[in-house]
């Protein structure tokens, strides 16, 4: 096996908004805002490659959309989806499988291309029943993430498939309609080339693959740890649906982690593409930060 990372470029959110009830004066030392009190945010994917199969995690957020649409989130950067490929000598065509974490536009937009056709057109596209279903009878404040122009052409596609969940508890009934449920829970892909785990906080079902790669276990972190920034336990992003879910879920998360020495892979990370974690008189922290490539 190998991973390489694959860089899309940066986009900017509101810092309230990605700390949650955390003070500016304390998130704005790690994640300085701008004067609009914007924050830079990566949208850092993952190919993995694995026999015949390349599989790239995530799609970022896409070209398709409109000017006033791209104007609320300063894209910037040097950095393609094609670029990056690229640069390990493969183009979209050579993409077998798109694994999607979850479908708020900034990690499925550049699943469909401009024109409504699939942007991988060899590829299969992974989901769950239970988040697809959530994504496609949004709740009301979560419709402005779930672009319907970013997912419904996967399915009319018919390179739509769904991994198989079990152990989530979240028992979801409709939009808005949730009991909450244990935290924790596994997506079932048996030929994948990676486990895939469950989270319910951020969002119904998002799935984080958790890879096997020299010797270590590397987790892909998606929205339940955008950044080194939100390892403290209440830094809980406002985006969250349920918030004191996320809470418990870091916490078993960040307890297992370190205990077994997992290295975290971050895709909205501005600076820090990995790191390792330790435990301190604050609580669990960072260890190292390191690129991918350096492992």
């Amino acid at each position: 096996m190998r991973l390489h990372t694959i860089d899309t470029g940066f986009f900017k959110l509101d810092g309230g908004a990605m700390f949650g009830v955390v003070p500016k004066s304390i998130w704005n030392k790690t994640n300085p805002a701008d004067a609009n009190n914007l924050c830079n945010w990566a949208m850092r994917l993952l190919l993995v490659e694995e026999g015949d199969r390349l599989v790239l995690v995530d799609t970022g957020i896409g070209t398709k959309q409109d000017e006033k649409f791209f104007s609320h989130y300063y894209l910037h950067g040097d950095d393609t989806l094609d670029g990056s490929l690229a640069k390990h000598g493969f183009s979209r065509n050579d993409i077998t499988d798109v694994f999607l974490t979850h479908l708020h536009f900034d990690h499925c937009g550049g699943a469909i291309a401009p024109g409504g056709k699939p942007a991988f057109p060899s590829a299969t596209y992974w989901s769950n029943r239970e988040h697809w279903d959530w994504a496609v009878h949004p709740n009301d404040r979560e419709k402005a993430s779930f672009l319907k122009e970013n997912i419904l052409p996967i399915e009319q596609s018919g390179q739509l498939r769904f991994l198989e969940t079990e152990g989530t508890g979240l028992g979801v009934t409709g939009a808005g309609a949730v009991a909450p449920g244990t935290p924790g829970g596994r997506a079932l892909w048996p030929d994948g080339p990676f486990d895939v785990r469950l989270a319910g906080g951020h969002t119904a079902a998002m799935m984080l693959p958790q890879i096997q790669y020299k010797g270590r276990t590397l987790v892909y972190m998606a929205d339940l740890l955008p950044s080194v920034g939100h390892l403290p336990l209440p830094y809980v992003m406002a985006y969250d649906m349920f918030p004191l879910r996320t809470l418990q879920e870091k916490k078993d998360f960040l307890e297992e982690a370190v205990d077994n020495q997992y290295i975290l892979y971050f895709e909205h990370d501005p600076v820090n593409e990995c790191c390792t974690l330790n435990r301190t008189e604050k609580g669990i922290r960072v260890a190292q930060t390191f690129k991918l490539s350096e492992l």
